[in-house]
C-alpha cells in the first residue's frame, strides 16, 4: 500500500533540509546570472531544435520553433557557448556572464533553411524528448520546473513507430498508459485507474463515444497531464487528460510526402504542406492531407479514411497573429462493433481470424469537422493575451453489432441496431500569461475564463435480431442473409426526432487564477490557484446543475539547473446523476490527487527522468441503496475508490544517434467505501497492476552504412483488470507481451522505413466475462484481438 501525506512528520523533515539548503545558498543563487539568444539560418529563417550549450557544463538547452533559446541560473564567469546539430559543425561564442544579467548571444548558421532541414533528416537529433509545454497548455513554465507530471509524445517517435492514428500503441510511449477494448471510430485510453479525457488544442472534446480517433498526418504532439490540473479542466475524472496538438505554420517553407503499403491490403498516403504565401512571410500556411484503405485480419473488416486539415496564420507584427485552422475526417468502416469475438467456452477459443461481421451488412459512415481560431497578442515583454474559439460537428451514420447469445455448442444470436449519431461542440477560451515582480520575489501570473458547450445525441432505437431462420454457429460459419434478407434502417425522419431521449449535453463556464511564486531566484516556486466552474449536465432524461471551487497547491524546487522536486495537491469532479431516498441534492464525484514527484535533465538537456508517486481518492460515489423499493430506483450517496501508484519515464538522445524512451508505472486501484462491506477492497476495472514499455533507436553517424537505423521495443502488462467487468474480478486475462522492431534509412532527402509489429506472432487479446441473460451470472466471454506479425513499409521524400 502506497499512502501519501505532502505534510505529514515523514516527509516534514526532507522539505525542512531542503529549504534549509536553499536559505543557506540564497547569496550564490542570487549572484546568478542568464543568457539568451537566437539562431538563424543564412537566409534569415529562425533555426528550430538547434542545442545550445555551455562547454564544460551540463547546462544546455534547445532552440525553440522561432530560433530562440534561453539559459538562467549560470553563476557569473566567462564560458564557451557552443551551438551544435548533428551533421554540422559546431559554433563557438566566449561570452562574459554578470550577477543579475543577461547576456546576449546571437547566432547565423553556415546553412541555408533547405539545407539544415536535409541535415536534420539526416541526422538523429533528440527526437523523444520536449523541454516546454504547447501554447495550448496555457502554462509558460518549463517542464523540468511544473509541479505535476506531464510527458509529451513527440512527432518522432510517432513516425518512428508508423502509428497512423490515436487508436493505434500511441499508449506505450508513456507510462500507465493502456488503450481498452473500442468500438473501432474512437479511441479509449486508460490511466491511473480510470478513462482519460481526450483534449485537442487544449480544448475538452469528450463525448461518451468519440471524438473519432485522430490520424497522426496533422499531429504535431501528443500531451498527457497526470492528474487533475485546474489550469485546463476541473469538471473531469481526476485521472488526467491527453491533449492532441496539431501542426502550425512555421514560416519555414518545406514539404514531405510519404507513401505506405503493408499488411493487409494497407495502402496510406500523406503530404505536409508548410511555407509562406507572401514574399513578407506575414501570411504562412500549413496543409496535411491523407488518403487510406486498409483491410483486417478479420474478414470483412476495413477502416478506409482520408483527412484534410489546412492552417492559414497572419502575422500583422511580431506581437500580435491570428490562426484559422480547420480539419476534416472521413471514416468508412465495417459495422461498428465487428472487432468483438464471443463464446461460451472461454477466451481463445477461436482464430484470430474469426469475425461476427457479415459482407451483407451496410457500412459505417463517419465525418469529423472542427475549426478553430485562434489569436495571440504580446502585450509587452512581460504579458500575453490569448483568444481561442472552436466549434465541433461530428455525424456518423452506421449500425452497431452485438451478440444476445451464445451456446456452447457455437450457435450464435448476433443483433444489429441503428446508430446514427450526431456530436456539437462549441467552445471559447480568454486567457493572459504574465510576469511579474514583488521584491525579490517573482510571479507567473494566469488567469483566464472558459467556455463549452457539448450535445451528443444518437439513435438507437432500431434493432433486428439476425440469424432467425438459421442459427449462426461460430465453429461453423455461414455468413449472409440470403434468406432472412438484409436489415434496413428507416432514415426518413430527422436524426433529433429519431433519437428522442437519448442525448447527452453539457454546457460550462468556469474562471481560473494561478499564482507561481518563485522564491530565491525562482529556484523555489510555490502555485496557488483557484478554478470556479459551474455546469449543466443532461444525461439522457436526468439534468443536474452543480458549481464547485476547486484549489490547487504545488510545490517545486530546483537542486540544480537541472533537477527538482515537487509535491501537488489538485481537485476534480464529476457531475452524476441518481435519486436520494430522503429527497436530497445528488453531490457530484469530487477527486483528490496528492502527488510529489523528482524530474532530472541529463546530458545537456537531451536526456530526462521524471518519478511520481500519486494518490487519487473519488468521494460521493453513488451506490445501490439496499433499503429501497423492490425497483431500487434509489440511491446512497457512499462509495469511495482510492488509487495509488508509482511511475517512471526516461526519454531522450543517450549518444549521437542513440534515442531512448522506458517507462514503467506501478497501479493499485480498489473500492474503499460501499454499502456492501464484502465489496471493500475488490479492485476498480480497467487497468493493470504492472504496465512497462520501451523503444530504442540508432542510426549509424558515420561510414559508409551512415544513416542506416535499427529500432525496436516492447509492450509488457501484467495483472490486468478488464474495464468492463465493475465487481472488481481479474477476469482471466493473462499477462500481455508484444515485441515489434525495424530498419530505416535515411539519405538526404528521402527516407526508407520497414516496421514489424507482433514479432513474436503471439495471440494477443483483451476481453472480460460476460453476462449473456443480465442476470448477475457471468456465463460467457468477450475478447478483441490484436493483429498477428505484420508489417509496414514506407517511402517518404523531402523538398
Amino acid at each position: 500500500m502506497i499512502h501519501i501525506f505532502l505534510f505529514s512528520r515523514r516527509t516534514a523533515k526532507p522539505f525542512l533540509v531542503l529549504l534549509f539548503l536553499l536559505f543557506s545558498g540564497s547569496k550564490t543563487i542570487a549572484q546568478q546570472g542568464a543568457v539568451a539568444g537566437h539562431v538563424a539560418t543564412t537566409d534569415s529563417q529562425a533555426a528550430m531544435g538547434v542545442g545550445v550549450a555551455l562547454r564544460g557544463t551540463t547546462v544546455g538547452t534547445t532552440t525553440d520553433a522561432q530560433g530562440n533559446f534561453a539559459i538562467d541560473k549560470i553563476r557569473p564567469g566567462t564560458y564557451q557557448l557552443v551551438v551544435y546539430l548533428v551533421g554540422l559543425e559546431p559554433q563557438e561564442q566566449r561570452i562574459a556572464v554578470e550577477a543579475h544579467k543577461t547576456t546576449r548571444a546571437d547566432f547565423v548558421l553556415r546553412e541555408s533553411a533547405t539545407r539544415l532541414q536535409e541535415v536534420v533528416v539526416q541526422g538523429t537529433r533528440s527526437q523523444f524528448k520536449a523541454d516546454l509545454p504547447s501554447a495550448t497548455l496555457r502554462s509558460s513554465t518549463p517542464l523540468l520546473e511544473t509541479p505535476q507530471n506531464i510527458q509529451v509524445i513527440t512527432e518522432g517517435l510517432l513516425k518512428g513507430q508508423q502509428s497512423f492514428d490515436m487508436s493505434e500503441a500511441v499508449a506505450r510511449n508513456v507510462s500507465g498508459v493502456t488503450a481498452q477494448e473500442h468500438w473501432g471510430n474512437y479511441t479509449r485510453l486508460n490511466m491511473r485507474g480510470a478513462r482519460i479525457a481526450p483534449f485537442r488544442n487544449g480544448m475538452n472534446v469528450e463525448s461518451t463515444w468519440g471524438p473519432l480517433s485522430e490520424d497522426m498526418s496533422f499531429v504535431e504532439r501528443i500531451e498527457f497531464v497526470k492528474g487533475p490540473a485546474g489550469f485546463m479542466l476541473a469538471n473531469g475524472d481526476p485521472a488526467g487528460f491527453y491533449n492532441v496538438v496539431t501542426k502550425k505554420p512555421t514560416g519555414v517553407n518545406r514539404k514531405a510526402v510519404t507513401f505506405t503499403f503493408g499488411s493487409f491490403n494497407t495502402y496510406r498516403a500523406t503530404a505536409d504542406l508548410d511555407g509562406t504565401l507572401t514574399t513578407d512571410g506575414k501570411l504562412q500556411y500549413r496543409l496535411n492531407v491523407m488518403g487510406q484503405l486498409k483491410d483486417s485480419w478479420r474478414d470483412y473488416e476495413y477502416n478506409n479514411r482520408y483527412s484534410i486539415a489546412p492552417v492559414l496564420k497572419y502575422k500583422f507584427s511580431d506581437r500580435t497573429s491570428l490562426t484559422a485552422e480547420y480539419t476534416h475526417q472521413y471514416s468508412r468502416m465495417s459495422a461498428i462493433g465487428s472487432a468483438y469475438v464471443f463464446s461460451a467456452r472461454g477466451y481463445k477459443d477461436l482464430p484470430r481470424n474469426f469475425t461476427i461481421a457479415d459482407p451483407d451488412l451496410e457500412p459505417s459512415d463517419m465525418h469529423d469537422n472542427s475549426a478553430f481560431l485562434l489569436f495571440e497578442h504580446q502585450l509587452n515583454s512581460d504579458w500575453k493575451l490569448t483568444a481561442q474559439a472552436a466549434y465541433f460537428r461530428y455525424n456518423q451514420v452506421g449500425s452497431s453489432l452485438w451478440v444476445k447469445s451464445v451456446d456452447e455448442n457455437g450457435d450464435m444470436q448476433r443483433t444489429t441496431s441503428s446508430w446514427d449519431a450526431q456530436n456539437n461542440s462549441k467552445f471559447g477560451q480568454v486567457y493572459i500569461n504574465g510576469t511579474v515582480k514583488t521584491g525579490t520575489i517573482t510571479h507567473r501570473i494566469l488567469g483566464g475564463l472558459d467556455y463549452g458547450d457539448k450535445e451528443y445525441l444518437a439513435d438507437w432505437n432500431q434493432y433486428f435480431e439476425l440469424d432467425q431462420n438459421r442459427p449462426f454457429n461460430i465453429y461453423k460459419p455461414v455468413y449472409g442473409f440470403a434468406e432472412s434478407g438484409v436489415p434496413t434502417f428507416d432514415r426518413s425522419k430527422p436524426l433529433r426526432e429519431r433519437a428522442g431521449g437519448n442525448m447527452l449535453s453539457q454546457r460550462y463556464g468556469a474562471v481560473y487564477v494561478q499564482d507561481e511564486l518563485g522564491f530565491f531566484e525562482n529556484n523555489l516556486r510555490l502555485t496557488l490557484a483557484g478554478r470556479y466552474t459551474k455546469a449543466r449536465t443532461q444525461q439522457y432524461a436526468t439534468v443536474m446543475e452543480n458549481e464547485k471551487l476547486s484549489p490547487r497547491v504545488g510545490l517545486s524546487a530546483s537542486l540544480s539547473s537541472n533537477t527538482s522536486l515537487y509535491a501537488l495537491y489538485d481537485q476534480a469532479f464529476i457531475p452524476q446523476n441518481g435519486v436520494l431516498a430522503d429527497g436530497g441534492k445528488v453531490k457530484p464525484i469530487t477527486g483528490n490527487n496528492l502527488e510529489v514527484g523528482f524530474k532530472r535533465d541529463w546530458l545537456h538537456g537531451r536526456f530526462n527522468t521524471t518519478v511520481s508517486v500519486y494518490q487519487i481518492t473519488k468521494n460521493n460515489q453513488l451506490v445501490s441503496d439496499p433499503n429501497s423499493d423492490p425497483s431500487q430506483n434509489f440511491s446512497l450517496q457512499l462509495g469511495q475508490t482510492k488509487t495509488q501508484g508509482v511511475e517512471l519515464d526516461v526519454r531522450g538522445e543517450l549518444a549521437k544517434g542513440l534515442n531512448l524512451m522506458v517507462n514503467y508505472a506501478y497501479t493499485d486501484s480498489e473500492i474503499t467505501k460501499d454499502t456492501d462491506a464484502s465489496r471493500i477492497g475488490l479492485k476498480v476495472s480497467g487497468y493493470a497492476e504492472h504496465v512497462t514499455n520501451t523503444w530504442l533507436t540508432y542510426t549509424l553517424q558515420k561510414g559508409p552504412l551512415q544513416g542506416l537505423g535499427f529500432s525496436g521495443g516492447y509492450q509488457w502488462q501484467l495483472n490486468r483488470f478488464p474495464w468492463f467487468v465493475a465487481d472488481g474480478t481479474p477476469g482471466g486475462l493473462p499477462d500481455y507481451f508484444r515485441l515489434d522492431g525495424g530498419l530505416s534509412y535515411q539519405l538526404k532527402k528521402i527516407s526508407l522505413g520497414l516496421t514489424i509489429n507482433n514479432l513474436l506472432d503471439d495471440y494477443l487479446y483483451a476481453g472480460s466475462p460476460y453476462d449473456f441473460d443480465y442476470n448477475g451470472s457471468l456465463d460467457g466471454y468477450y475478447w478483441q484481438t490484436e493483429a498477428p506479425r505484420n508489417y509496414r513499409v514506407s517511402i517518404g521524400y523531402k523538398f
